[in-house]
């Protein structure tokens, strides 16, 4: 009986390690399929998100492309309006001249060169005569004060020596002796190319300096110490009194200086930044008895005028045109002056 056992197990033996191999194998395989899903999934996941992420490229793609093109509209659209803007303003600069034109009505004299243009005006009033000079600076440096340090000079003789195509008369001044004989001497504070003449003199009654920036801009104040001076930014300037218009409104003139009807020097500035020179003969009875300086507020106000300031007058008031005295100053003859405003050509 022992040996048919032996027998049978001899003979059962690879039947029975097939059926355990099996066994173990499909044990095996089944603790593989987890991971086959997992990875199938994974793989679809995968898939999903490069389609996503092409999707999303495509997409900036696009957005980077609208938005250059956008872009570029808006600067098309910005340089349509910057070009509108230049000609509206060439339209607006063309009808404030004018406008500035009508009121001063028609030229006596005309200068145009590429750094400047200076249109020259009669002036009438009740009781006076004058000119005017319209001086539209392209280039600031042709806007220049001159001084002669000892003796003055005449204002055609600034505008000779000098080549200038225009000229009057500046500052306030006063005599003092030295070295045997008198000297012009300029109130106040005087300043050539950016150089004040003899330092800074602090603002006395009313006195203030007027002058033209490295712009061409026309500045003022009356200056008490010299950081007011300093914030004008001034390259050139003269001193006087008083103050006429500021902001396109009177000022207060001071009692001393009222309805005196007197030969008068005055520069002005537009808006358009144009400057105005006039002067006003007087002492003539039978030519000019001259005007007081409310008149002038009153006309310089109805041409328009931003600012303006009253400079030296009576007998130092000369208007020179192209080497002409156009104006008849009330001495019959000009003075020695200390400063002269010119314009060169």
């Amino acid at each position: 009986m022992l040996r048919i056992n032996l027998l049978f197990l001899f003979v059962a033996a690879p039947l029975i390690g097939i059926l355990i191999t099996v066994s173990a194998f499909g044990q095996t395989a089944g603790g593989m399929v987890l991971p086959t899903r997992e990875l199938n999934m994974a793989v679809t996941t995968l898939k999903d998100e490069s389609y996503n992420l092409q999707y999303a490229v495509g997409f900036m793609h696009e957005s980077l492309e609208e938005q250059q093109q956008n872009l570029e509209e808006q600067q098309r659209i910005l340089e349509q309006l910057s070009q509108k803007t230049v000609i509206q303003k060439n339209l607006s600069d063309d009808v404030y001249e004018q406008h500035i034109q009508d009121k001063l009505g028609p030229p006596v004299r005309v200068h145009r060169s590429a750094r400047v243009e200076v249109k020259v005006f009669h002036l009438k009033g009740i009781g006076y005569r004058g000119y005017i000079a319209k001086v539209k600076p392209f280039d600031p440096t042709v806007l220049r004060v001159v001084h002669n340090p000892v003796d003055g000079e005449t204002t055609l003789g600034a505008v000779r020596r000098t080549g200038a195509i225009f000229g009057i008369n500046g500052g306030g001044f006063f005599q003092a002796p030295g070295g045997g004989k008198m000297h012009v001497i300029p109130i106040g504070n005087t300043m050539v190319d950016g150089k004040l003449i003899r330092g800074f003199q602090p603002s006395k009654e009313d006195i203030f300096f007027i002058g033209f920036d490295g712009r061409g801009k026309l500045v003022g104040a009356i200056c008490h110490d010299q950081s007011d001076l300093t914030r004008l930014g001034a390259r050139q300037g003269v001193s006087f009194v008083p103050i006429l218009i500021h902001d396109q409104k009177p000022v207060p003139i001071p009692q001393k200086w009222q309805n005196q009807r007197q030969p008068r020097t005055i520069v002005g500035e537009y808006a358009n930044g144009d400057m105005i020179f006039i002067v006003v003969d007087g002492r003539q009875a039978d030519w000019s008895s001259g005007v007081t300086l409310e008149d002038l507020q009153v006309t310089l106000i109805k041409f328009g005028v931003v600012d303006a300031y009253n400079l030296d007058g009576g007998g130092s008031s000369v208007f020179v045109f192209g080497n002409e005295i156009m104006n008849r100053p009330s001495d019959g003859k000009q003075r020695m002056l200390p400063t002269n405003i010119v314009v060169m050509p």
